[in-house]
């Protein structure tokens, strides 16, 4: 499921410490993005090729640039005057106010005046354009090194050159035909549809033929009249687009097409040019999603030169970032692969032989931020010291040892100085929301420099007690949760009988994890503490299927989805009514999309456990999801007639007897409204009662000031039927 979202009852015996106050709605909603946001530094940054930091501060009201690095303060670097004396000289007109910079990717400055993408040197004071204004308007925009930069205009591709002359590519463009856009509904990894050569000059684009694919309607009910627009959505076991990948010469005004050959219904993935630019790098892998071809092709003929190295899996194989050349050594790149069981890196040298495995452990691989300037030491972030954390690795690239470089525990985010010596970590942990660290990468003298330690942002408010922590499941496998107690929490419960309702979450399915060992828990807003303010033990659990576990972990979904999942709950319920405050009789529970799927799965088929449950957005026939997903955990339809069948919830509709909420955006591509609305039919069929809400104008996620009605609807809708 690629999106996904994390997430009047009187308050009596809650017990709120003085001078504390409660979360309202708005607060945990909305204002945890403006007014209770954690504090930041705004547009923190590394100046290209050098150690030096820079971010926008308020300084007497304004905004300006400061720089510092590990050895000397900060100091006032750029103010919206001096950058304006810089640029007039350009006949660009006065900026009224100081704009996002990028420093970090080049030793240009880039950022946009009146418009137009713009290129400054602070040495030489030249000003170049790369993206014009007319241009930056258009889909799929992307400049290169070259000065050429690509376009979609009227579904076509094209190439404006560094002189101002647009060239067009393509002229078949529609609707059905697409051109260099995302393909593949944005699986494996990808996320547009160009890629740029090295050196600027050469345009990979995607051609997408989805004219087989049938129309599906999606309404607009707010217009007037009401406005169908037909997307083109791939159900599991029907007909799949076909991709093929261009190659554009701007120098030469010429494109061919690489011969990726039959069947047209593949995945063509990670694309990566060689550092020669002579040859492209493609991972095509089967519909079956079972088998990967990491293949070659020549860029000047578009002919196959030869396939690198395979993957199989008898469940599938789910390749999700493009191959990494060894910075300063072209012939040896690095391929992530989880194929002995996690995600991990290894060594291959050009012509498709292994070298050595670099990383290896009971623990994933799941970011790599490059190289240091020699080529020789590779940075990456790894669950290794436990998959709630995350830390940066150093990594000899030649004897495949490594040593963590982030000291404290936490979840880090890193950005890495241009020769990768110097770190800017930004981390938070349970126990406070942010803090900022300059220092060394590697150095036998560690030193470094606080750049902020961020105050807490609801340090007023009458919070709940956090506590992450792991259960067993019913094979003996450690599940990790999450649990906010009631604010006011009795502790001798046990001892007087009182027992608090809870409010169960969970999502359950790959690609997502909601448990981490972060500022709040990993949970994005506060709705959780706003339910353990008003009394709730509020309770997540990463079961099977979730992220970050290794591959065994999350393929016990395979063909049955769900099942696992359903066994893991079970484990967390005998856990929580184990407890002695736990009012077991008053328990509800929520999950959206694929947790929209488990949570009507759970209750259909465990009445009873839960009093009450909101699915949000949920799968309800496997068969009405798309192809690339779809069939990668469960198969085809026809292939898995049994585990199709089983997951149906549509067809058990009558065997509820809980109380169910369904909320779907009317505009949703990702799990179509059908979905709930058959399940309603089936309901009404059975005459069974089922609740349902929709919010008209949003898509899979309800996002926005829309965004704390839903979560006042589920609250209600808890505090109505938890009594």
């Amino acid at each position: 499921m690629k999106k996904l979202i994390f997430f009047l009852f009187v308050i009596t015996a809650l017990q709120v410490p003085a001078q504390q106050k409660l979360l309202t709605m708005e607060d945990a909603m909305v204002k945890n993005r403006t007014t209770l946001a954690i504090e930041n530094l705004k547009q923190l940054q590394f100046i290209y090729g050098t150690g030096d930091y820079v971010y926008v501060k308020k300084i007497d009201g304004k905004d300006v640039w400061v720089k510092g690095n590990l050895k000397t303060p900060e100091t006032p670097f750029l103010t919206l005057e001096q950058l304006n004396d810089k640029i007039k000289a350009s006949g660009y007109g006065a900026l009224k106010a100081m704009p996002a910079i990028q420093f970090s990717k080049s030793p240009d400055w880039i950022f946009t005046v009146d418009g137009n993408r713009i290129a400054f040197n602070p040495a030489s004071g030249q000003v170049k354009t790369v993206i014009p204004k007319n241009i930056a308007a258009k889909e799929a925009v992307e400049a290169g090194d070259a000065g050429y930069v690509a376009y979609v205009d009227n579904y076509n591709l094209f190439v404006l050159s560094a002189t101002g002359a647009a060239k067009q590519v393509t002229a078949d463009g529609s609707k059905d035909i697409v051109y260099a856009q995302s393909v593949h509904r944005d699986e494996f990894g990808i996320s547009k549809g160009t890629f740029w050569s090295n050196h600027g000059k050469q345009l990979a684009f995607y051609r997408m033929d989805q004219s087989m694919v049938t129309d599906y309607p999606v309404i607009d009910w707010t217009k007037y009249p009401a406005v169908n627009e037909n997307i083109k959505y791939p159900m599991a076991g029907g007909k799949s687009h076909h991709v093929t990948l261009g190659i554009y010469d701007a120098v030469n005004n010429s494109a061919i097409w690489l011969k990726t050959g039959e069947p047209a219904e593949q995945y063509l993935t990670n694309i990566a040019w060689a550092p020669d630019d002579r040859s492209i790098y493609i991972a095509v892998l089967n519909r079956a999603q079972n088998h990967m071809k990491l293949n070659q092709y020549d860029v000047a003929t578009g002919e196959f030169v030869k396939t690198l190295f395979e993957e199989k899996d008898d469940k599938y194989v789910e390749p999700l970032v493009p191959m990494l050349f060894v910075k300063n050594d072209p012939g040896k790149f690095i391929w992530q692969s989880n194929r002995d069981g996690w995600n991990h890196l290894y060594l291959y040298g050009i012509n498709g032989n292994l070298i050595r495995q670099l990383t290896k452990g009971n623990w994933e691989v799941i970011d790599v931020k490059g190289f240091d300037a020699t080529g020789s030491y590779l940075n990456f972030m790894a669950t290794e010291e436990s998959p709630v954390t995350k830390n940066l690795y150093r990594l000899h690239v030649k004897t495949g040892g490594f040593t963590r470089v982030t000291k404290y525990a936490g979840v880090h985010t890193i950005q890495l100085s241009t020769d990768g010596a110097t770190v800017i970590d930004n981390y938070s942990n349970t126990d406070f929301p942010r803090k900022i660290l300059l220092y060394q990468a590697h150095s036998k003298v560690y030193n470094e420099k606080l750049l902020l330690q961020a105050a807490n942002p609801v340090a007023d408010y009458a919070l709940g007690k956090l506590s992450i922590f792991t259960i067993k499941n019913n094979i003996g496998i450690d599940l990790y949760c999450r649990m906010f107690k009631p604010t006011g929490f009795d502790t001798s419960a046990a001892l007087n009988n009182k027992k608090y309702p809870v409010i169960v979450y969970w999502y359950g399915g790959p690609h997502a994890q909601m448990i981490v060992n972060g500022w709040n828990g990993g949970a994005g807003d506060y709705w959780f503490q706003y339910m353990a303010e008003r009394g709730y033990v509020v309770f997540t659990i990463d079961t099977r299927g979730s992220d970050n576990r290794g591959k065994v972990f999350e393929q016990s979904i395979f063909r049955r989805a769900g099942d696992a999942q359903m066994e893991d709950m079970m484990s967390a319920v005998n856990y929580l009514t184990a407890l002695p405050y736990v009012d077991k009789n008053n328990m509800g529970l929520f999950g959206w999309s694929y947790g929209g799927f488990l949570t009507t799965d759970f209750v259909l088929n465990h009445p009873g456990v839960f009093k009450a449950a909101v699915a949000g957005g949920p799968v309800m026939d496997w068969k009405y999801y798309e192809i690339m997903y779809g069939e990668r955990y469960m198969d085809t339809p026809a292939e898995n007639p049994e585990g199709y069948e089983a997951t149906n919830l549509i067809k058990q509709a009558a065997k509820l007897k809980d109380k169910l909420l369904l909320i779907h955006g009317l505009q949703d591509p990702v799990v179509v409204q059908q979905h709930s609305v058959n399940f309603i039919k089936a309901g009404v069929d059975a005459g069974v009662q089922v609740d349902y809400m929709i919010y008209p104008g949003h898509e899979h996620n309800v996002l926005g000031k829309d965004r704390a009605h839903l979560y006042r609807k589920v609250t209600d809708y808890f505090m109505q039927n938890l009594k």
